[in-house]
């Protein structure tokens, strides 16, 4: 009996542990099966919901189209870059990026919930109307755009060429809304454009990140510096951004190989590095300035964040727009696709652009401009000279230093680092 009694609080112990072990994995189990529970019961309200509009709405309807609609509310409860996209609108989408597509040349977002312009890409017929980042677009021919989608608001601003669409625009600093008619044109974007600004500073401007822009800059460079180029002003106000490849590939023209340019952090904190491959012995060494603006986004945010926490560049303009988020387009098996934010991109220092953007080290406003006229007299010319010139083929870059006080103060910069260059 005393042998027994001995190993009583032992067992004790030990019969008190393995029931705390139990309570706790009992508790999570049902934690999981609660969590599991809730979940099933969201889908059967869904699926209720689903048969009562079935059998009970007014008038007969397409399943389809109740199912699509019900996905890009998923969708757009996420973020405003998470998209929906029927078999149409993907095709749509996949296009734009090719740098030829019909439309009216804008690249457009949701910002606090209203569809806004991110920028206007340049010689296309939102430039030519005087259509400006920042610009929020409240109707299409005269439908609000209130809860509208982004792809719904695309498809409705596409069209076939030649075609008219009217869109009214509330704009910072101008008092009432004003109607702008525009005709819809085959847009083809020539990437970059360049120029001689001074006799020794090559102005280049990067229109939109599409595929190739890295060698079509390639090209600019090489021909800005057999024409005596010993620095670089490189604009990239207006640039809503486009292929994270090529973001890449025109950072690694600046940088030393293997640098990290940008790099992602997903949901599970796993983080992925995108590094440069090497670029131009001559690039590497000569003073950049880059021109920035409420345009700039994406791609061009990724480029100036690079430069700008190397110490590579000088940035000169106005805060970027905050668009740095990774969307990954997944193909669903009818055709449509799920445009899903997946990641963050963050600047080789670790700073996050997205919703915040970028500062320029030199804070330059743009002067204001009044909006443009809208009266059909004056709107038939302009129409005219559209449709003689409705792509943007042209490489040579035009600039107005007396109007484009950001520009002038870039080059004024540029002037000044090469005074301190040639002291040392």
């Amino acid at each position: 009996m005393k042998f027994k009694f001995r190993f009583l609080p032992l067992l004790t112990v030990f019969l008190t542990i393995a029931l705390i072990i139990t309570s706790v994995a009992l508790f999570r189990s049902q934690n999981v099966y609660a969590a599991k529970a809730d979940k099933y019961q969201n889908l059967d309200i869904f699926t209720q919901a689903l048969y009562l509009i079935e059998n009970n709405y007014v008038e007969p309807v397409d399943d389809q189209k109740i199912i699509y609609g019900a996905i890009k509310g998923m969708a757009q409860e996420l973020d405003p870059h998470s998209a929906f996209m029927d078999p149409k609108t993907l095709t749509n989408f996949e296009v734009e990026t090719q740098g030829e597509f019909g439309g009216l040349g804008i690249t457009i977002g949701m910002k606090d919930k209203i569809l806004t312009v991110i920028a206007p890409l340049e010689d296309t017929p939102a430039f030519k109307k005087g259509i400006k980042a920042g610009d929020q677009i409240i109707k299409i021919d005269g439908k609000s755009t209130m809860d509208i989608t982004i792809d719904d608001a695309v498809n409705k601003l596409r069209g076939k060429e030649g075609t008219d669409v009217t869109i009214t625009v509330f704009r910072k600093n101008v008092e009432k809304p004003f109607d702008v008619k525009m005709k819809r044109a085959i847009i083809k974007i020539k990437s970059v454009k360049y120029t001689m600004i001074d006799k020794n500073i090559g102005y280049i401007r990067l229109i939109q990140f599409s595929n190739d822009i890295s060698g079509q800059l390639k090209d600019a460079l090489r021909a800005v510096d057999s024409q005596g180029a010993k620095a670089y002003i490189i604009d990239l106000r207006n640039n809503p951004g486009g292929l994270l490849t090529e973001a890449i590939s025109v950072s690694s023209l600046f940088l030393p190989s293997n640098e990290i340019v940008v790099y992602t952090m997903d949901r599970a904190q796993k983080r992925t590095d995108y590094k440069s491959n090497g670029g131009f012995s001559k690039e590497l060494t000569k003073p950049i300035v880059l021109l920035v603006n409420e345009g700039s986004a994406s791609a061009s945010e990724i480029l100036t964040g690079a430069l700008q926490d190397y110490g590579r560049a000088t940035v000169v303009g106005a805060k970027t727009y905050g668009k740095a988020s990774v969307q990954n387009v997944i193909h669903l098996a009818d055709g449509s696709g799920l445009k899903l934010t997946t990641a963050k991109y963050f600047t080789p220092k670790g700073r996050s652009i997205h919703g915040i953007g970028i500062e320029p080290d030199i804070k330059v406003e743009a002067k204001h401009e009044e909006p443009v006229a809208h009266d059909d007299k004056k709107e038939k010319p302009e129409e005219e000279e559209l449709d003689k010139d409705l792509t943007t083929n042209s490489s040579k870059a035009d600039f107005d230093l007396v109007k484009d006080v950001q520009l002038k103060a870039a080059l004024d910069k540029m002037k000044e680092i090469a005074g301190n260059a040639a002291k040392k």
